[in-house]
């Protein structure tokens, strides 16, 4: 089902983000690495977004996943400066997310290194050489899918991204799942097939997460993807905080 229209008609993108549950988010993060935010973006805002993607001057760059084994249908990388929903999006979520991910460095054993504003972050990528922007509009039709993978881009990577449905499930396309795997060591793999609703986001562990466990803290390993899709359409927003080499 889509959602309404007037989804939080008053108020403002990042007062949506601030409204959300974060010490549950916060809580769903470190109990199993992804957490969902329920609907965020209006339908109107999905539109946009999926109108938006045959605008060639907002986009760096096309990827065709099927050319580099990364499964079917494309993407395409926002460029600088960014529509500003996406810039929004960014610095909105990233100072909760960052005070989760100074806890899982803190579980690993590191120091906190990551500053609450996105900003500060983001110097930091572009003194190590990492300027192109990462945010992305994904675009799969009928029989694509999106192979397990890392969104890693280089070598300073931050340990949380968000995605966003803008498709209405069981609407516009069928099947299309979004699929978490967790890689614990000495065991064999665990899935988690999370159902998104249109304007939802789901945000997830990039690369690692920390998992207590009886001889301390390990790190499991945990790849994204989508199923294929069965009929239809989907589009999905990603949501990078770090920029890419």
């Amino acid at each position: 089902m889509s959602i309404s229209k007037d989804l939080h008609p008053a108020a403002s993108l990042s007062g949506r983000v601030e409204s959300l549950n974060w010490p549950q988010i916060e809580a769903e993060l470190n109990e199993r690495g992804y957490a969902q935010t329920g609907p965020i973006l209006t339908q109107s805002e999905c539109e946009e977004f999926i109108a938006g993607y045959d605008d060639s001057n907002a986009f760096r760059s096309q990827v065709v996943m099927a050319r580099h084994g990364f499964g079917r249908g494309e993407y395409k990388y926002y460029k600088y400066p960014l529509p500003r929903p996406i810039a929004v999006l960014r610095q909105s979520l990233y100072p909760h997310l960052s005070s989760v991910a100074n806890q899982w460095e803190e579980a690993f054993g590191k120091s906190a290194e990551y500053p609450m504003d996105h900003d500060k972050f983001l110097a930091r990528c572009h003194a190590g050489d990492q300027r192109q922007p990462t945010p992305l509009l994904l675009k799969y039709g009928e029989g694509d899918y999106n192979c397990l993978h890392q969104d890693l881009y280089g070598g300073i990577v931050f340990p949380l991204q968000v995605a966003f449905l803008l498709s209405a499930p069981e609407e516009e396309f069928t099947g299309g799942q979004f699929v978490l795997t967790e890689q614990r060591p000495r065991m064999q793999s665990r899935v988690e097939v999370v159902p998104l609703s249109q304007g939802e986001g789901v945000i997830f562990a990039v690369n690692h997460r920390p998992v207590k466990g009886t001889r301390g803290v390990y790190r499991v390993s945990m790849r994204h993807g989508v199923s294929r899709l069965r009929s239809g359409w989907r589009f999905t927003l990603g949501i990078i905080f770090h920029d890419a080499e």
